[in-house]
């Protein structure tokens, strides 16, 4: 598997058949604790139809910030947040929202309450299932999580779709291999950029993804580092992520 240039990610668009594709990035912002305008400036770069946040403010007036990354970063608020316990989904205005729902997932005593963000976006002649996520820092509690996305993916009643988020877990371990035994890798189906998701500088680990249902080709994924835009200086004030995106062909319906 070779990796594709920087420069050769497909950008947005609708094909002659009516499928789409669509780029969806997946980023874990830290709260909005760090430059909120660097964080900004890499979305935007990424000029992306969907974001899977992970980490979204989700204390005293969350729905302003929510609300500020949208407006600064181009794109509109789906739904999460503090709603689903740190996941959100924003979207360009090529997307129509058909729906949403914000899961809060079993929670073991004495861990974080965790969540899932999901909405179903029709673009063009496309309805796209979409699930952000932020599992579990503990094993058994992380697998359990791992099982009930798929569930909820399927439960989406959409024709295609994608999960995305930090899974704090690396490719070798259970619950990745559990969600990659099932879903399309991005990474691994087209690699593209940079493998490997942790703060610059730290012990190198990849365990941010965009995961795609059968059916949906991936065109590439990768961390955007490198792609026009997407600066260094701003990855590293950004947040402590480095984000995840993907290119995506959707067939029609």
């Amino acid at each position: 598997m070779g990796r594709e240039s920087l420069r050769d990610l497909p950008e947005s668009a609708t094909e002659p058949d009516g499928s789409v594709v669509v780029r969806v990035l997946s980023y874990n912002v830290r709260s909005m604790r760090d430059d909120v305008e660097a964080l900004a400036r890499v979305i935007r770069a990424c000029r992306p139809d969907v974001v899977c946040v992970q980490e979204a403010p989700r204390f005293f007036r969350w729905r302003t910030a929510a609300a500020r990354l949208a407006r600064t970063s181009g794109l509109v608020y789906v739904t999460g947040g503090a709603t689903a316990s740190g996941p959100m989904i924003l979207s360009s205005h090529r997307a129509l929202v058909e729906r949403t729902e914000d899961v809060l997932l079993p929670r073991t005593p004495g861990l974080h309450q965790r969540g899932f963000a999901t909405a179903v976006l029709r673009l063009g002649r496309t309805r796209l299932g979409v699930l952000s996520c932020h599992l579990s820092i503990n094993e058994q509690e992380r697998y359990e999580q791992g099982r009930l996305l798929l569930d909820r993916l399927s439960a989406l009643d959409a024709s295609y779709a994608v999960a995305a988020g930090d899974l704090n877990d690396r490719p070798d371990g259970p619950t990745f291999r559990l969600l990659a035994n099932a879903l399309q890798d991005g990474w691994v189906t087209k690699p593209w950029g940079r493998e490997h998701t942790t703060r610059l500088g730290d012990p190198l680990q990849r365990i941010d993804a965009v995961f795609a249902a059968q059916g949906v080709e991936v065109l590439g994924c990768g961390v955007p580092m490198g792609l026009p835009g997407v600066l260094e200086r701003d990855l590293r004030a950004a947040t402590d992520h480095l984000p995840v995106l993907a290119a995506l062909r959707v067939p029609a319906e």
